[in-house]
Parts: structure tokens; sequence; C-alpha cells
């Protein structure tokens, strides 16, 4: 569900940060208190009834709450960007190529029914129901930074677990180095996508212990909500140390493979974009600077800031690239 906001109110003002940990901190009482609960009646209600009440088997609409619990990987101490600019300022070439297309007219993506293919080197394909995926494990509330290669960022509080969960319920073969996800593509809900010279399906891919770090997350939502279309509904993946590119929306098919996938932005100009795509202020766009970063949403004058190596998430994650050139393999 898209909420607009009034001309009038400056997105500065739309869902202040104090709010909003209120609000979460208020969820996360009453799930204790529920919990406790539960626990004191288990022996009376069983334990296949008790995981139904926990976990409520029910088909999840767009616009609706999503039960979360506190994820200790969020990230804290930055100003959240409002709900109107992360869901006004988007890429999403499939819904046009400026910023604010994807909030007009990615409306048209169909998110129900949704699954989700398994393919490739694993034990056996299969393919998994959107609604299947969100009860496969508890949701969490994390909040990541998100780094555009554009040089602007946000700061989101996301919705979803561990990619590495999912992956696991996919059993990948040993052989299996890479995984690759494909987004949804199809000319007649997304017409937009002959304004951009685009190899279509949209396609991304990880090193697998990249995608079974931890901070990988497999996404269904945003602000407590479940994702808007033009954030990449109803599933996708966040992975906040690299460009935001490399956090393919959508997702139809995820294949696991034993060499490099092709990548579409990788593949349409090697030269800017390589398959790591790791922030990093050391390796300029060739037309752009990486050194500094616009945060939208804050005022003018607070915008602009020094860009984080590995978006601030050095201390997690740079042992994945030890003895790595990050200058050839950026």
């Amino acid at each position: 569900m898209l909420i607009g906001k009034p001309p009038d109110i400056p997105s500065s003002e739309i869902t202040p940060r104090k709010l909003f940990d209120q609000y979460y901190n208020r969820r996360r009482f009453l799930r204790s208190a529920l919990s406790t609960a539960l626990a004191a009646g288990a022996a009376a209600v069983g334990a296949e009834r008790l995981a139904e009440a926990v976990s409520p088997r029910v088909t999840v609409q767009a616009g609706t709450k999503l039960q979360t619990i506190y994820s200790p990987l969020t990230t804290t101490g930055e100003e959240l960007t409002s709900f109107a600019d992360i869901t006004q300022y988007n890429n999403y070439y499939e819904f046009g190529v400026n910023k604010g297309d994807p909030s007009k007219n990615a409306g048209k993506l169909p998110t129900r029914p949704w699954t989700v293919r398994v393919e490739g080197k694993v034990k056996q394909p299969k393919t998994f129901d959107i609604d299947a995926l969100l009860r496969l494990r508890p949701l969490e509330d994390r909040v990541y930074r998100h780094r555009c290669v554009e040089a602007w960022s946000m700061v989101i509080p996301w919705v979803g677990y561990s990619l590495s969960e999912f992956i696991r319920q996919c059993e990948p073969l040993p052989s299996v180095k890479f995984v690759q996800f494909l987004s949804y593509y199809d000319r007649k809900v997304e017409p937009w996508s002959y304004e951009s010279t685009i190899y279509w399906p949209y396609s991304e891919g990880l090193r697998m212990d990249e995608a079974m770090h931890p901070l990988a997350l497999l996404t269904f939502g945003l602000y407590g909500e479940v994702l808007p279309n033009q954030d990449g509904a109803p599933v996708r993946i966040v992975v906040p140390w690299k460009y935001g590119f490399k956090s393919a929306k959508s997702i139809v098919a995820v294949r696991f493979l034993d060499k490099q996938p092709p990548t579409t932005w990788n593949g349409m100009a090697p030269n800017e974009y390589g398959f790591y795509s790791n922030v990093n202020p050391n390796v300029d766009h060739p037309r752009w600077s990486q050194k500094t970063e616009r945060r939208i949403g804050l005022p003018f004058y607070a915008q602009r800031r020094t860009t984080l190596i590995f978006n601030g998430y050095g201390d997690q994650i740079a042992s994945l690239y030890n003895g790595m050139d990050l200058r050839r393999n950026f």
C-alpha cells in the first residue's frame, strides 16, 4: 500500500525516529508479555497450537503490519529516513528511470500469488510460496544504512531475517560457490523498461560466504509493514555493506552455481560496476567521486557526509575480503 503525504508537510517531519522508537518499544513489550503468557500455558495448549499462536498461518496482504522481533544486528544511533522518502525516491528501472517514477508506476506489480523458484546445484529444485517464506523464521526489525552507487544514502528500518536461513532450506550442493537472484519481469506490467537499455530480467549475485553472512537480509517489509511495490515487493534482499543495486528486488528465482553468475550492471558497464560493489570511498565511479554521500531527507546543510568503508559495517564483514585487492575487485 502506498501512503501519500500532503504537499505542505516536509519529509523531515514525517515519522520522526522518536515516535517510531516509542511504537517499536511498545510492540517489544507486548510481544514479551505475550511470550511469557504463552510459555506459562504451553503444557495445556500443546506445542503445535503454541506455534500456531506465535506464528499464525495467515496470508499477509499488502499494507498489513508484520509481527516482528528485535534483532541485535540492527544499526543504532542514526535518524531514520522518513517513510515518504523511502517510498518516493527509488531506483527501480523496470518502472521508470526517474526517482519518482516507481512510486507512480509500480502499483501494477502483482505481488499475490507469488512464488520463488530454487534452481541450479541443489539437492532438489524447489518452489517456495511467498507466505511460506514469511512463516519460515521469525521476522526481525533491522535498521540498516542503505548506500546508492549514485552517492546518496538512507537509513531504513527493514523487516526480514538472515538470507542464510532461506539458503539452508534450499539445500545447495557442496560445489556451490555463488548464488544468483533474478527479478520479476513482464513487459506488459513494466512497459517503462523500454526507457532503458538494460538486459532484462534483472540479475544480481553474491559469493556464497557473502550470502551466508548474518547481515545479508531476506527482506519482506519496512517500517513494520509489508514492502511497498516500488521498494521491491514482496521479497528482496538487502546487503548493507554493498551499493544498493546489489540488493535485488522482487525476486522470482534463486540459482546456486559453481561459477560467478552474470549480473545486470556488471554486464552493462563492467568498468563502472564491479561484481562485488562494496561501498568503498577509495574507489571512485568513473563519472563521480564516492568519497562523500548525501543523506536523503535531512536539511540541505546536514545532508553531505563522509562515505564509510563497507558502509560502516567493516567490523562485521571485512574479513570476507582478506587478501583481496579491493581496487581491482571493486
